[in-house]
């Protein structure tokens, strides 16, 4: 039975709405974890790394975008990848996309813990982000989706906010203060301050994070072949300007060495400028929930899917394929995303790598799985431009084959610094990678197979 026989999803989002979706799974990016960054390489070190990865950015969306208008399927990298290079291929991108989605949850968990710590003092962040994961995964179990629309708005909300933050503490604003120290904590351009802005890769990536989930809307967006190009082109453009401005005005509030390994950077940095007690502090704190939930919500959603999907295909067990009978929901795809998300919020209890703070090593695991991803996704786009010459291409990648080789050597460049700088997380990872394709070896049928290239319309030659 091919792909296009299959009940097909409701095509209900408009361009505006696709592209709510794509910054509002992003927006979170721009209220916490990039001050690890700072850490790493300095002020000024950070606006190099964060100056590269929107360079990768900026050409992956525009050359990933063809793929996602080519195939518009639901699996997104996992469709692409399975498409161009057969099961394993599919396995690797699948596996991949899984890690970002599944690892980039607790660490904005976190993040909500630690926003409403400020708000509520005697409050313990990691029992806030355990029960805003029973929140979100209940919300998903009983089919209550935050809508396209409330996705919109709380994106809308969100960006609001980071602009309101940014006029709050303008007056106090000192380009000396963002300057001071700002290569990897010295003043002084040195070796150690390119050691650092290599190291502060996967915190510059946490910019811009799963932008490319808005792909997994694909089957749902109103002639996608227009929509979803302008909603990916306005998202990274959104999120490269935001991104921009919030470093800088949070670096010159004050020390920025106070705003770095900490979970809200932004509300301290306004505590710098207009103390404990003021009211725009209390209304950045509750504004900026809006969005980290929708994020949290939107990226549980998506990892969601991604288990579902790979359970369907053989490439986990078929149980976390079953969907609910009541709620027409895949509930243990839902659940075993978020058992192991709350695992990892506890995991600094068990295992503390490289002195690192908690939130920034689940950070890194993310960003592996999104870098993995994103090197089989461009060796799809020459794959498939060579294979399938004459595939309809709504979207055709500009400047290639320059851009996506730009994209592509960036992201393998990114992967290289990464193993460098974070060696035990790259052996987690690559351990949990070697498990999975062990049990894919083991139990993908020449049947799922068979069903796989029928559902993606593989050609032959692959």
């Amino acid at each position: 039975m091919g792909h296009d026989n299959k009940p097909g999803l409701k095509r209900t989002l408009g361009k505006f709405h696709l592209w709510g979706i794509a910054v509002g799974l992003v927006i979170s990016g721009e209220y916490f974890g990039w001050s690890y960054g700072w850490a790493q390489a300095g002020t000024l070190g950070f606006l190099i790394t964060t100056f590269l990865i929107a360079t990768m950015y900026t050409a992956f969306i525009f050359s990933f975008t063809e793929l996602s208008t080519s195939i518009p399927h639901a699996g997104g990298p996992f469709a692409y990848a399975y498409r161009a290079f057969g099961p394993v291929g599919g396995y690797i991108a699948g596996f991949a996309t899984l890690v970002e989605f599944v690892f980039a949850p607790p660490a904005i968990a976190m993040a909500i813990g630690a926003y409403l710590n400020v708000q509520f003092p005697t409050w313990d962040p990691k029992m806030v982000a355990v029960s805003a994961y029973i929140i979100f995964m209940a919300l998903n179990l009983i089919g209550v989706s935050i809508a396209a629309t409330f996705e919109l708005l709380v994106t809308i909300l969100a960006i609001v906010e980071l602009l309101v933050f940014m006029g709050v503490v303008s007056p106090g604003f000192s380009i000396d203060n963002f300057v001071a120290n700002g290569w990897a904590g010295s003043n002084e351009f040195s070796g150690e301050a390119i050691s650092g802005i290599f190291a502060a890769i996967p915190f510059a990536i946490w910019f811009f994070l799963a932008i490319e989930g808005a792909s997994m809307a694909a089957e749902e967006a109103k002639d996608p072949k227009r929509t979803i190009p302008v909603a990916f082109i306005a998202g990274i453009l959104t999120l490269v300007v935001l991104a921009i401005g919030v470093m800088f005005f949070a670096g010159g509030a004050g020390d920025w060495r106070e705003l770095s390994n900490i979970n809200d950077p932004l509300p301290q940095a306004m505590k710098m400028i207009v103390g404990n007690s003021s009211g725009w502090l209390h209304m950045l704190v509750w504004l900026g929930l809006f969005g980290l939930i929708a994020s949290f919500h939107g990226i549980i959603m998506g990892y969601s899917r991604q288990i579902f999907a790979l359970a369907r295909a053989g490439f986990l067990p078929k149980s976390l394929a079953a969907v609910n009978s009541k709620y027409q929901t895949p509930h243990w795809a839902i659940l075993a995303g978020g058992i192991i998300g709350i695992a990892a919020i506890f995991s600094d209890n068990l295992i503390v790598i490289a002195g690192q703070p908690l939130t920034a090593n689940i950070v890194t695991m993310a960003v592996f799985g999104a870098i993995v991803m994103y090197i089989v996704s461009m060796l799809a786009l020459f794959k498939l431009r060579r294979l399938e010459p004459n595939l309809e291409r709504p979207f055709v990648a500009p400047l290639f084959p320059y851009a996506p080789a730009v994209a592509l050597i960036l992201a393998v460049l990114s992967l290289v610094a990464m193993v460098y700088y974070n060696f035990l997380i790259a052996v987690i990872f690559v351990v949990l990678f070697a498990l999975g394709f062990v049990y894919f070896k083991a139990t993908h049928s020449s049947d799922a197979m068979q069903e796989g290239n029928e559902m993606l319309q593989v050609p032959t030659e692959a």
